[in-house]
């Protein structure tokens, strides 16, 4: 990343007019190539898609997934207090531990795909606040979230999966997709960490009590990030626009992630152009965001753990995509006569 990490909103503002567009000329040479590969056209489905996006967003031909890099960016939620969660704050940290140790899922994922994985805390004993009470996050701690996330994308990498931990983001995500998109605060809540019945109704009733406090603020999606937001996914957002100036596609784990990428959808429509959704969280506000930011995940396999499981599941995907566009023979190399 070349440009310096924002430090105000402003500054934000000001970076959204400099992203680079699509990398045409790598594109049109990807679709070129699949149109004389041994095979009937179209008939590696969305294998065939993904190449052409990671040609575009890299914007080089042939695209390559050689240096996969996993970013889990962690941070507390002053809502956890309020019992939304089945788990306590403190799990937070000590998942953090664990996938330092290379306990998690997400560890073993990552070794088999040949990605590398780090894990960014953000200011684990200082939650944002309650946003039932007050805004969740100065501007100052949003922007700076924002700019931790910028830095952490590494020169060399040419893939980015997001994802990230927190005890309570599944009820920030929630609020934040009420305010940036509206309907009611049961559209966008779910179990989370496997809440029940009565728990369930008591967080639903905590954020719409929340998107009608801050109802003032939610013209502006920074605000919405700053007043209903976190701290890992304000650096979510800025993660992804580094690697938008970076030239690094990037993707996308669940609901949580999903959600602090959708802040950036609403500022600029064409934002996540450089994104792609790994996975349908079984969330149910996450098919509905989906639909709203017009992305179709790669997969569906009823996972809600977070923590960037989905989205390395993905590069598999990416390198298969890439090893049949580089490695198949032509037509006219293999002798093979093509459709008359």
């Amino acid at each position: 990343m070349s440009a310096p990490a924002p430090t105000t909103f402003a500054e934000i503002r000001k970076l959204l007019g400099e992203l680079p567009g699509p990398g045409l000329k790598a594109g049109e040479a990807a679709r070129a190539r699949e149109a004389v590969l041994t095979k009937p056209p179209g008939a590696l489905g969305r294998l065939e898609e993904l190449t052409l996006w990671l040609a575009t967003w890299q914007d080089r031909h042939p695209p390559r997934v050689e240096r996969p890099y996993i970013a889990v960016f962690a941070g507390n939620h002053g809502i956890a207090a309020r019992g939304v969660s089945a788990y306590p704050a403190e799990v937070t940290q000590q998942m953090v531990r664990n996938f330092i140790d290379g306990g998690a899922a997400v560890n073993q994922l990552s070794t088999l795909a040949g990605a590398d994985l780090r894990v960014y805390e953000l200011a684990l004993d200082e939650p944002t606040r309650d946003f039932t009470q007050a805004p969740a996050m100065d501007e100052d701690d949003c922007a700076r979230a924002i700019a931790y996330g910028m830095m952490a994308v590494e020169s060399g990498i040419d893939l980015l999966c997001l994802g990230e931990m927190g005890i309570g983001n599944t009820a920030s995500a929630a609020a934040l997709c009420l305010a940036l998109f509206g309907g009611a605060a049961s559209d966008w809540t779910g179990r989370g960490t496997g809440i029940d019945d009565a728990r369930l109704a008591h967080k639903t009733a905590l954020i719409e009590a929340a998107a009608a406090k801050h109802r003032a603020a939610m013209s502006d999606p920074l605000e919405v990030l700053r007043h209903l937001g976190g701290f890992e996914l304000a650096a979510i957002l800025g993660a992804i626009l580094a690697a938008r100036l970076a030239r690094t596609p990037v993707v996308l784990d669940g609901f949580a992630c999903t959600a602090a990428a959708a802040v950036l959808h609403v500022l600029d429509g064409h934002g996540l152009d450089h994104c792609l959704v790994a996975h349908k969280s079984v969330e149910p506000g996450h098919a509905r965001l989906l639909k709203r930011i017009g992305k179709r995940p790669l997969l569906d396999l009823d996972m809600r753990l977070g923590e960037a499981s989905g989205s390395v599941l993905a590069v598999p995907l990416l390198k298969a995509a890439c090893a049949c566009h580089s490695g198949m023979a032509s037509f006219a190399e293999a002798g093979v006569s093509g459709p008359g």
